[in-house]
């Protein structure tokens, strides 16, 4: 079933306009919701507004939109004033830029939707999607819609199509300085040797989504359906809580089958066939008398 476009817009770099459509790329439908209900009569509840000044419910008719420019001080705003403020659509999303892709650090990303052609723009499309490829550069752009102005990224995707980014303005990324660090003593090298074996042993070629389930989402599915079938549901026992490590040397060789009782790894002989490394026994110390 071909995807529904969620709206139309127009890419642009220089003089060259792409008519395309915009899809959504996620599947929010497939979340797990919750609603409030009374538990005596298991109706879903309705949201009211309170004023605690006057102490009463509010009809949706009293309500205005109120900014609030100091501690429980409001302007508030019309509904053309509020109206004024917005952001008026252009639906165009202007590449201003292009930069290397791995310049732009994830951190940034908040939401990505799919581009395709819209008629007309099949050739230029495609031909956007091969010039970035070449080059190694993606497109950074605004783009206005409902009310706001949004900072996109355009790059290409899968074997021949486009996917468009929104991103974090700067000022909404904190400053990772203000998380606290300690101090701490350097790694060996022993410990950075070992930890980048560990690390070589569980490495992959590429990134495969598809081997990843969402566990704890199937867990409560499986146990929603137990409880429409009428059945009761427990909590699962708290795991126990991890140990701290202390000893990072013998947390490693542990990781990588070096510890006691561990397999051995194998030496290579000087043929190049490799060989289990003998450990002699230790003797066996006599009791005393």
């Amino acid at each position: 079933m071909p995807a529904r476009a969620i709206s139309s817009a127009t890419v642009s770099f220089g003089l060259v306009s792409i008519p395309i459509k915009v899809y959504s790329a996620h599947e929010t439908a497939n979340d797990i919701h919750f609603n409030m209900v009374h538990a005596e009569c298991g109706t879903r509840l309705k949201q009211q507004y309170i004023c605690p000044t006057h102490d009463r419910v509010v009809d949706r008719s009293e309500t205005a939109r109120g900014y609030q420019f100091a501690k429980n001080q409001f302007v508030l705003l019309s509904d053309d004033e509020y109206k004024a403020l917005q952001e008026v659509a252009d639906n165009t999303i202007a590449l201003t830029e292009f930069v290397p892709q791995e310049k732009l650090d994830p951190i940034y990303f908040e939401r990505s939707y799919y581009l395709g052609p819209d008629k007309g723009g099949e050739r230029a499309y495609k031909l956007l999607n091969e010039a970035m490829r070449e080059t190694g550069l993606i497109g950074v752009a605004t783009y206005a819609a409902r009310g706001k102005q949004y900072l996109v990224a355009v790059r290409p995707f899968g074997k021949d199509g486009l996917v468009m980014h929104q991103l974090h303005y700067a000022d909404e990324i904190k400053d990772f300085a203000e998380v606290p660090i300690k101090d701490a003593k350097p790694a060996a090298p022993g410990e950075v040797k070992l930890a980048v074996q560990l690390i070589e042993q569980i490495a992959a070629d590429k990134f495969e989504p598809e081997k990843y389930e969402d566990q704890v989402k199937a867990r409560m599915l499986e146990l929603i359906e137990k409880k429409v079938e009428g059945q009761e549901i427990t909590a699962p026992p708290e795991a126990a809580p991890q140990a701290q490590v202390i000893d990072l040397m013998e947390a490693l060789k542990k990781s990588l089958g070096m510890g006691d009782g561990a397999a051995k790894p194998k030496a290579k002989k000087a043929g190049g066939e490799e060989s289990e490394r003998k450990v002699k026994p230790k003797k066996s110390a006599g009791r005393r008398g």
